[in-house]
């Protein structure tokens, strides 16, 4: 039988050093710049060899050290000052609070007091390892972003003991994958708790009369809790434990016991919240890709149950405060599983009482030309359960409403009920310290807040502009060449073999990044179907370009 987990220990700190525990378990350091730059002045070079990770900064300071910060008092007021700054604004009345109240007439009671969104990754930071790509590092940009807005969002994720993969290199440059384990009590999570101190919990029926149980734990994301559901815990059987091994890890069977703990044990794990703690329940449910679809399905039985709803009536009910979002262009990144395997999750004593197996299977059904009738379509489904549903850019909107046409066969494609809204990014998290305080120096904070000051003649030069450019790529070439270096050196290279990592890019030349998951289907290699072009390119002898490209492809996916 394989442990349970590692575990860490936490050191006792000093009572003039307890905020740092606070500061450190709240995300929003991810994002604050002075609250990461008073961790790293307790120790730069410690700081550099943990990752920048405040958790791991704090558990790896000695007694002699901790004694020695909480006797400099100058220290000590930073701390101070940084948890207050983190309480003004875990408190403060941001945009939902004033201007989406104010477009709301003023009436705070028409705008949502809560709002649940559901993804099976969330990408916060690399010190939190629980995303893989774009899909994850979109949610955690929402996440922030609510925070710093206001919104009151609730996540719902899951708990991955390894994460998706720690990515190395063997000689001949095939990808090779370790999964380093997580111990949760040394990342910056609490146990939600009953009151009588046991772990809080959620269960759900799995075939055979077996049951799968996941502990709650939360992540503070400045204003935004974060519910991750863990089902390595001793309550359940090895199978069960193994639920939320790894991200998008396993096989079918496998991947379909994830999303049920996600959707289904998801909107129970949000249950518990509110009872623990008092949090309004969700009046939106926001279901990021077709992951957590089984959601809505909890949600039905939860309107038959206490409200006496019919099925259609309670689908009706869940549609009208649903919103699914499809990231996917292609059929080949969505979730497909046989329907025969999910009839199985949902008859006799494991399914949903007041939610017939036969409901549950139209729901996913390919049931449209060019369908296959014996498959469970988790986008299909959360099309159907989504009042509103929506794609990730204006021309994914249009590959979507094409891709799922079959859905509203009585509609022109242009008719199809799927809009757009664009991606955006997290501006503080991807907008380095060197570039904010140029444009802070240079800038008022109403022309930096709606992106007018950038447009100023007097404002921001291009030779300020240029020069910050050119240290930030003289960054990223140094960065890539050490990790060149590094990645050598574990596939065995010598010193002496690696002399040409100090001319890896040029710091002076146009670089274009390409950094994302490797499928098949995003194409990487198309940029090699005109050979003679990307020559020119990247060798022009006036302006040429250079090209750093970094990704993990899946495990299984050799092509890619």
């Amino acid at each position: 039988m394989r442990a349970i987990r590692r575990f860490t220990v936490r050191p006792v700190l000093p009572p003039e050093l307890v905020q740092l525990d606070e500061l450190a378990h709240n995300l929003r350091w991810s994002w604050h710049a002075p609250t990461r730059d008073l961790f790293a002045r307790i120790d730069p070079d410690l700081w550099a060899e943990v990752h920048g990770d405040p958790v791991a900064l704090i558990g790896a300071l000695g007694p002699e050290r901790l004694a020695a910060l909480a006797a400099d008092a100058d220290f000590v007021a930073r701390v101070r000052g940084a948890a207050d700054d983190l309480h003004a604004y875990l408190a403060a009345d941001l945009w939902y609070q004033t201007t989406a109240v104010a477009e709301a007439g003023g009436d705070a009671t028409a705008l949502p007091r809560a709002i649940a969104y559901f993804s099976p990754e969330f990408g916060i930071t690399s010190v939190l390892p629980q995303y893989s790509g774009g899909l994850g590092i979109l949610a955690g940009d929402h996440l922030k972003s609510a925070s710093d807005l206001g919104v009151p969002i609730v996540g719902v994720g899951l708990l991955y003991g390894a994460g998706y993969f720690a990515q190395g290199l063997s000689r001949d440059g095939w990808q090779v994958e370790t999964y380093p384990l997580s111990d949760p009590d040394g990342l910056p999570l609490t146990l939600l708790r009953e009151e009588d101190g046991t772990p809080a919990r959620v269960s759900l029926g799995l075939p055979g009369g077996r049951t799968l149980h996941a502990h709650l734990w939360k992540a503070d994301v400045g204003r935004v809790p974060l519910l991750l559901l863990d089902s390595n815990v001793p309550e359940n059987d090895e199978l069960a434990r193994r639920v939320t091994d790894r991200l998008y890890g396993g096989g079918g069977e496998h991947r379909l016991q994830q999303e049920l703990l996600l959707g289904i044990g998801g909107v129970r794990a949000l249950r518990v919240w509110s009872r623990l703690t008092g949090a309004p329940a969700p009046e939106v449910y926001h279901t990021n890709e077709g992951h957590a679809g089984f959601l809505g399905l909890e949600r039905i039985r939860e309107l038959v149950a206490e409200e006496g709803l019919s099925f259609a009536e309670a689908l009706e009910a869940v549609r009208a405060a649903t919103v699914f979002t499809t990231h996917t262009p292609v059929p080949a990144g969505i979730d497909r599983f046989e329907a025969s395997l999910v009839r199985q999750y949902f008859e006799g004593d494991n399914g949903l009482p007041g939610v017939p197996v036969e409901d549950v299977l139209a729901l996913g059904a390919e049931d449209y030309e060019g369908g296959d009738p014996t498959l469970f379509n988790m986008a299909v489904m959360g099309l159907r359960l989504g009042g509103r549903a929506n794609g990730v850019s204006l021309l994914h909107g249009q590959v979507s409403r094409r891709m799922f046409a079959g859905l509203w066969p009585g509609l022109d494609e242009d008719e199809v009920p799927i809009t757009s809204i664009t991606n955006g990014v997290h501006g503080r998290t991807w907008t380095d310290p060197q570039l904010a305080d140029l444009a802070e120096r240079r800038l008022g904070a109403a022309e930096l807040a709606d992106g007018s000051g950038w447009l100023r003649p007097d404002g921001v030069s291009d030779a300020e502009l240029w020069e910050v450019r050119r240290a930030l790529r003289a960054q990223l070439v140094a960065d890539a060449r050490a990790r060149v270096r590094e990645s050598w050196r574990r596939r065995g290279a010598s010193a002496a073999e690696l002399g040409w990592v100090d001319d890896v890019l040029d710091p002076d030349v146009l670089t274009i990044g390409f950094a994302r998951r490797v499928p098949t289907y995003k194409r990487l290699t198309l940029m090699l179907s005109d050979p003679e072009r990307l020559t020119s390119l990247l060798l022009h002898p006036e302006r040429p370009i250079q090209i750093v490209v970094a990704g993990k492809s899946h495990p299984a996916d050799d092509q890619g």
